[in-house]
This record gives C-alpha cells, structure tokens and sequence, in this order.
C-alpha cells in the first residue's frame, strides 16, 4: 500500500503532467485500466480549479500516446500485429472496422475496458486509416470522456477522496496495479519480440523450389 500511495502521490504532486503520463503509457504498449480515470477523479477532486487542464492533460497524453502505437503498428504491417494479438481476434476486429475506423477509434476512445482499445488502434493504423484522422477522434473522444469524469468528480469529489483513503481500495488498488505490471510487461516483451521474428525471417535463406 505504500507503492501505491508514493505512486498516486507522485503524480499528484507533478500536477497537470499527471494525467499526461499515465494517458501515454495507457494509450501505447501498457495496460493500464482506468488509470488516467482514476488520476483525473482524484486531481479534479482536490482541485476544483485546475479541472479543465487535467482534461486537456489527460486528451492530449492519450493522443500522444495513441501517435507511438499507431507509428510501431503501421511499420508492423498487418502480419506483425497479427503475430501479436492473434490473428483470430485481428481478423474479426479488422472485418468489423475496415469500413468504419473513425467509428471504431471514437468507441475505443469513449467506452471503458474492457473494450480492446489499444487492439482496436493497432488495427486501423495497420490498415493505413489516415494518421491524423485517428489522432483527432481520439483527442476529442477522449475530451468529452474525461469531461464527464471530471464533472462526476466535482459533484461527488468528497465521497471520492473517503473511498480512496479507505483501506480496502487500496488494497484492491495494490492488487490491480500488480495485475496491470505483469500484463504490460508480457505485453511489452510480445511488442519487441517482433522486430526479432522478422529479422530471422529475412536471416534465414529462402529454400529453392524443385
């Protein structure tokens, strides 16, 4: 529990950059379910005064975070990323979004986990949806998602900040930020094992046909 309070204390004291580092960790290669949801609750709570920044903070760290995903999954192509979320669950996903990418990464911007979010960004940007387009929907779908947060905030913000001192949040906290380590870092660790598989791919000399 004293990880947990040092790391909400932490990006508390950083301020406005809090929510804009946990929206770029969430939104490229970690796993991180309502994380910036909950730093936004939590600033917006003690800060009534800072609300608008800590939701442009929080939109713009999810687009930038979004542009690192969507760069790395457009150079991946549509075989690597295939490799790494299964091609089952890509296939579905990209036979339901092929037509309708903007629709797919405005849901994935709105909607919570677990809705495939960073699976659903992979996939348009694999399918080369104009990069600007899915940066754009994301901002403003994600401005108006922590616009709503931000105001449920100010309406309950005591009963918030009760709950988070409480004793039992933060030892179901502690548990789902473990949970959310290990999911990352076997996430992270399926990201960087691809450049690998496809240099053994072109090391290896292809076999002549008889």
């Amino acid at each position: 529990m004293n990880l947990l309070s040092s790391l909400f204390g932490f990006l508390f004291r950083i301020g406005y950059f809090g929510p804009l580092v946990v929206g770029i960790l969430d939104s490229s290669f970690l796993i991180l379910p309502f994380g910036n949801d909950f730093v936004v609750v939590g600033l917006v709570a003690q800060h009534h005064s800072g609300t608008p920044w800590y939701v442009l903070s929080a939109a713009v760290g999810s687009t930038l975070g979004v542009l690192v995903l969507a760069l790395v999954s457009r150079k991946l192509g549509e075989k690597g990323l295939q490799r790494i979320v299964g091609a089952a669950r890509y296939k579905k996903l990209s036979s339901k979004i092929s037509n309708r990418a903007g629709l797919a990464v405005a849901v994935g911007a709105l909607a919570p986990p677990p809705f495939p979010f960073t699976t659903v960004i992979a996939a348009v940007s694999a399918l080369n949806y104009p990069l600007w387009r899915t940066l754009v929907v994301n901002f403003f779908a994600r401005l108006v998602r922590f616009t709503l947060l931000a105001l449920i905030a100010l309406k309950f913000g005591a009963n918030v900040i009760l709950l988070a001192k409480s004793t039992p949040f933060k030892w179901a906290m502690s548990i789902f930020i473990c949970a959310c380590i290990a999911a990352s870092a076997w996430s992270i660790w399926k990201w960087l094992q691809e450049p690998h598989r496809r240099y053994s791919a072109r090391a290896v000399p292809a076999r002549p046909v008889r």
